[in-house]
């Protein structure tokens, strides 16, 4: 949990994927999330968290259900979501963080 905690303390927005292997809209999710990495490049950090194998983190941040995406900047949480999101609507969010 210490270096999930270095990450989240990014000056630039970090997106976090709370997600399963066994969970479908997860697997949907995961696509979407690599076009999102690929049109931000370097301005945001994507991570994906398996709340199987980190059920710390997932409970330290409230995560009742999976995916929920949640966007950190400086270790804050700015925007939180359980569910699919479309790739033009996170880099949306992830921009309005950036400055």
């Amino acid at each position: 949990m210490g270096n999930f905690k270095e990450l989240i303390h990014s000056s630039k927005p970090v997106l976090v994927d709370f997600f399963a292997t066994w969970c479908g809209p997860c697997q949907y999710q995961g696509p979407i999330l690599e076009e999102v990495a690929s049109a931000m490049g370097e301005d945001a950090k994507i991570i994906k968290v398996d709340v199987d194998k980190n059920p710390a983190a997932a409970q330290a941040y409230g995560v009742r259900g999976v995916p929920t995406l949640i966007i950190f900047k400086d270790g804050e949480v700015k925007w939180k979501h359980a569910g699919v999101k479309q790739k033009d609507e996170l880099v949306a969010l992830l921009k309005q963080y950036q400055g």
